[in-house]
């Protein structure tokens, strides 16, 4: 992504530090180094809704709070810790990395298949930043609409009482119906949002249809960003 707009955004939406506080108070003896670590570094709080791509029906709300890593050959790379919930003892259930699409396209198919598209993510609502103005928001999906995130899940079951099995693999939502109501409701209803109020302003803002792509057949599917065939681009708003 241009760095000018991810830091701009960063600026707009006062990104503030994920553990500065605790950094400075923290007392472990020895020389303190001259920053504050990692951590430090201003971040992102969103949520979305996440499914396993081996298996679209298993779907988690998942928190991420992202900072980014700048200056690479492919441009800037949000790092994003993932979350089930948002309390302070909340589980650590996975990473997930956002890049831009210029970086994506230059992959080899190989790697491309572990990547998702943002796309329905942003303009179908599900995609929300909790603590942010609307405007503020909206400019923040200006941004991540534009990504491909490639997450796994290291603790793939939440409920269990410590990190067993396989990592999951993640997927995006890419189209209508493929979400889990039951999920989409609790989350709306632990945030007090309305998806399909969301969906509406976003549609709107950009003047785009959602996108219409299927879930994928098998864990070699690449992902695409709006149709399932032919040339994958938005398609305009009717009137």
């Amino acid at each position: 992504m241009d760095r000018r707009e991810l830091f701009g955004a960063l600026g707009a939406l006062g990104a503030v530090p994920v553990c500065a506080a605790a950094s400075e108070a923290a007392d472990h003896g020895g020389d303190k180094p001259a920053h504050g670590g990692p951590m430090s570094n201003p971040h992102f709080h969103f949520c979305g809704i996440h499914m396993a791509k081996n298996n679209p029906k298993l779907q988690f709300v998942t928190q991420h709070y992202c900072a980014a890593h700048t200056g690479g050959s492919e441009g800037d790379v949000f790092q994003c810790t993932l979350f089930d919930g948002t309390g302070k003892n909340a589980k650590l259930i996975g990473v997930e990395y956002l890049i831009s699409d210029e970086a994506y396209r230059k992959l080899p198919d190989t790697e491309k298949k572990y990547w998702h598209a943002h796309t329905y993510e942003v303009l179908g609502g599900g995609l929300i930043a909790p603590g942010m103005k609307p405007d503020e928001e909206m400019a923040f999906m200006k941004v991540v609409i534009k990504t491909w995130g490639k997450a796994w899940h290291t603790w793939p079951d939440p409920k269990s009482a410590v990190p067993t099995g396989e990592p999951l693999l993640i997927w995006s939502l890419m189209g209508d119906g493929q979400v889990d109501e039951k999920v989409l409701a609790a989350r709306d209803k632990e945030f007090k949002v309305d998806t399909a109020k969301v969906r509406d302003a976003r549609v709107k803002e950009f003047g785009l249809e959602v996108p219409s792509v299927s879930p994928p057949k098998d864990m070699n599917a690449l992902g695409r960003m709006w149709t399932d065939t032919g040339d994958d681009k938005p398609t305009p708003k009717k009137k």
